[in-house]
């Protein structure tokens, strides 16, 4: 088997709502690339990646020529190919090289007639369970619903998603408003949904000083971990060291080099491995028996996920042995999805892993129209930026937070 094609399409999905984050903003939708690998036996491999455009299409075109010839089931030779350690100081391709790695597992899949599970070791648990994701959100565009600023309105949607999907680990994003303010809310998640547990990501943008002291103001909480109060691994050292909770992250250890870091002088208890940002499945499974081996706890973390992506993330979680937590995952913030028979569905606050050939999902072909015409007319939207704020960024550490007094909805185009 030989791959002869590979094609991106660029798809813009509707979120209920505009999500807030500490940098910025989803401005109503996610922008995503899918990628198709096409080989000589007719099989088509599906892969996914954040952001997108004509320079992400350029740059999976690109690859025709590195790849058009080549086996599919040769993925070492492959990241070589792509991701050759000293030549990606020029060229970061980690993220590409991780969504043609999603098509190639599909395609041998469909090829062997395994699920990806099965070819990564085999599945140890047929459901993975995920948390919600809270996020303070703008209200939609169109309606003006789906608001969250205030403490009621956070509760509210905490309690709609666990009765909807039956969540019982919730993720709050932070760093959006005054961290006195945030720690109002996650208090009141904690009191309100009593026996569940939680978690509390600012994406990274606290001081050491003001981490150490909203950790300490919640030690005595049902929590799974605090996830990136601080950026970098010192200041993550520095907070472990006057806090009695896990430290998680996503952003300060991403690859095998910074996992021995940590292994050598802990700064973090809980590696939040992403398929994505890891350059694909497998290299998350190798970092997992790391973290096995050194007995750090491991879980799923969320870039802004479709259905392709998602898969990738569930067959992850069905093979590694030390899933110590739920997953995270946007995906309930969609409107829709651009597989067949529409979004993955949660069950009891889990989603059942595929277990058809490949990754188990196939694309609608009209949704894929549908939204790839969507991103044509409404283009890209600056993730690191809020609409109601422009020309505002964040400090690292920040001092200019947003407001949670102001009302204010922005007019988003949809």
């Amino acid at each position: 088997m030989k791959i002869v094609d590979i094609k991106p399409t660029t798809v813009t999905v509707p979120l209920e709502a505009p999500l807030r984050h500490a940098n910025g903003c989803h401005w109503g939708r996610l922008v995503r690339t899918i990628v198709e690998v096409e080989t000589d036996e007719g099989l088509i491999g599906l892969g996914e990646m954040g952001g997108g455009g004509e320079s992400a299409e350029a740059a999976f075109r690109a690859m025709k020529s590195y790849l058009v010839g080549h086996d599919p089931a040769r993925l070492e030779e492959m990241r070589f190919l792509i991701a050759n350690p000293t030549a990606s100081l020029y060229n970061n391709r980690t993220q590409i090289l991780a969504a043609i790695e999603f098509a190639c597992l599909d395609l041998l899949g469909q090829k062997w007639g395994l699920p990806v599970s099965e070819i990564l070791g085999g599945r140890l648990r047929d459901r993975v369970p995920f948390a919600s994701y809270l996020f303070f959100r703008y209200p939609n565009s169109q309606d003006r619903s789906g608001e969250v600023r205030t403490v009621e309105q956070l509760v509210a949607q905490a309690r709609e998603l666990k009765e909807r999907h039956g969540f019982t680990s919730h993720k709050l994003k932070g760093g959006v408003f005054p961290p006195k303010y945030e720690l109002e809310c996650y208090r009141a998640l904690a009191s309100e949904l009593e026996g569940d547990r939680f978690r509390f990501d600012p994406n990274g943008v606290w001081s050491t000083e003001t981490a150490i002291w909203f950790g300490q103001q919640i030690e005595e909480l049902r929590n799974d971990y605090l996830e990136d109060p601080v950026f970098g691994m010192n200041g993550m050292r520095r907070v472990r060291e006057k806090v009695r909770l896990a430290l998680a992250t996503n952003t300060v250890v991403v690859n095998f080099e910074q996992l021995a870091a940590n292994v050598l002088n802990t700064a973090v208890d809980v590696i939040l491995l992403d398929t994505t940002f890891w350059g694909g499945i497998r290299p998350c499974v190798k970092a997992a028996g790391v973290c096995e081996t050194f007995q750090l706890g491991v879980a799923v973390h969320s870039s802004g996920e479709l259905g392709i992506q998602l898969a990738t993330m569930l067959h992850l979680g069905a093979v590694i042995p030390n899933l110590s937590f739920a997953a995270d995952a946007h995906y309930h913030h969609l409107v829709a999805d651009i597989i067949e028979s529409g979004k993955f569905k949660y069950e009891n606050g889990q989603i059942a892993v595929p277990t058809e050939p490949g990754l188990g999902v196939r694309l609608d072909r009209d949704k894929v129209l549908e939204y790839a015409e969507a991103y044509r007319r409404l283009g890209s939207y600056p993730y690191d930026q809020d609409p109601l704020r422009p020309g505002w960024t964040p400090l690292i550490p920040n001092d200019r937070w947003a407001d949670p007094l102001d009302a204010r909805a922005p007019d988003i185009p949809v």
